[in-house]
């Protein structure tokens, strides 16, 4: 006997709701430029628009999705501050929109999160709770803070407020090159993407959009061939960005306005990273790259059109480059 089948939960997000969500963020973050290169077009057979979201505060789009859930508190929830689980630039950002908005935030990290990314958490003002590397560990603690402080809950990513804010990247894009043919964002959680789907098809219906993602963590272009959630189990990617599970919200955005998802290999996205470097002159993380990596794979139907491309963002270990290891 088959269980039920679960409702798809309704998109609450709509392009007047990103539009508001950028009047709401727009003195607090960045609106960072598009940018071009002759010699990355002519690498991948289309007219490239790079939208340059590793300049954004924290430097990832995430400073747009928890600006926008932080503003959208009321004072008596403001008060109570927020609390989230990331082990990077959610936390960060997280941190960062709470302190502007001088209110406290805890962001629950896993015990082996990189002392850098721990040490971004405090310097924006966070507190950071170390727990067990696992998710149920991170939810528990995270419940913990919730009933010791009584904080707002900012997840990451399945969170209607977050996917109106990272919507914000397309909106700017869309609004400085118009005539666009598709817009890629890369593809973890789903965030970015629901809310660069939403925009870009708010704008216009015959946008095509698509979501990027490693060959080594290919649940989004699984889920979607398949119809329904298939969990993130053992990610091998050097885009740690990238690794999480789809949730029921951005799930739901994803199978009803996402043209398809094209998945690239672990080589491909350090060239596309390295490249990126070389002809833009910009400092992108691995999970940036990813986008680039498709199109240099000749994944997607691209060819000859005039695509949109966002950089996520650009927080990455100049230590430890992928081409020096």
């Amino acid at each position: 006997m088959h269980a039920p089948a679960v409702a798809a939960p309704t998109i609450e997000v709509t392009l007047d709701a990103i539009r508001s969500a950028h009047a709401r963020i727009r003195p607090y973050i960045q609106r960072t430029p598009v940018l071009t290169s002759r010699s990355l077009d002519e690498a991948v057979g289309a007219s490239l628009f790079f939208k340059c979201e590793n300049l954004q505060k924290v430097a990832a789009f995430k400073a747009r999705g928890a600006c926008n859930a932080v503003l959208s508190l009321s004072d008596a929830e403001a008060a109570r501050g927020v609390v989230t689980h990331s082990s990077g630039n959610h936390g960060a950002a997280l941190a960062w929109a709470a302190t502007r908005r001088g209110i406290p935030s805890w962001i629950v990290m896993p015990s082996n999160a990189a002392i850098v990314k721990q040490n971004a958490v405090r310097g924006f003002g966070g507190t950071v709770r170390l727990t067990e590397p696992t998710l149920p560990a991170r939810e528990v603690a995270c419940a913990a803070v919730l009933v010791e402080t009584g904080a707002t809950l900012v997840h990451p990513y399945n969170d209607w407020r977050v996917i109106a804010g990272q919507g914000t990247a397309a909106l700017e894009l869309l609004e400085e090159v118009p005539d666009l043919d598709v817009v890629i964002a890369p593809v973890g959680g789903g965030g970015l993407l629901s809310g660069t789907a939403i925009a870009a098809k708010g704008i216009s219906s015959s946008i095509k959009v698509y979501g990027a993602e490693p060959a080594g963590a290919g649940d989004a272009a699984q889920s979607l061939r398949l119809g329904r959630i298939v969990p993130q189990t053992d990610p091998r990617t050097i885009a740690d960005g990238l690794r999480s599970s789809l949730g029921e919200k951005t799930f739901a955005v994803i199978q009803s306005m996402i043209d398809g998802v094209g998945t690239t290999s672990e080589d491909a996205i350090i060239r596309a990273m390295r490249l990126t470097w070389e002809k833009l002159k910009l400092v992108i993380e691995p999970s940036a790259a990813v986008p680039l990596g498709v199109l240099m794979e000749r994944k997607l139907p691209v060819d000859g059109l005039r695509v949109g491309v966002i950089l996520s963002g650009g927080n990455v270990d100049l230590d430890r480059l992928p081409w020096q290891t």
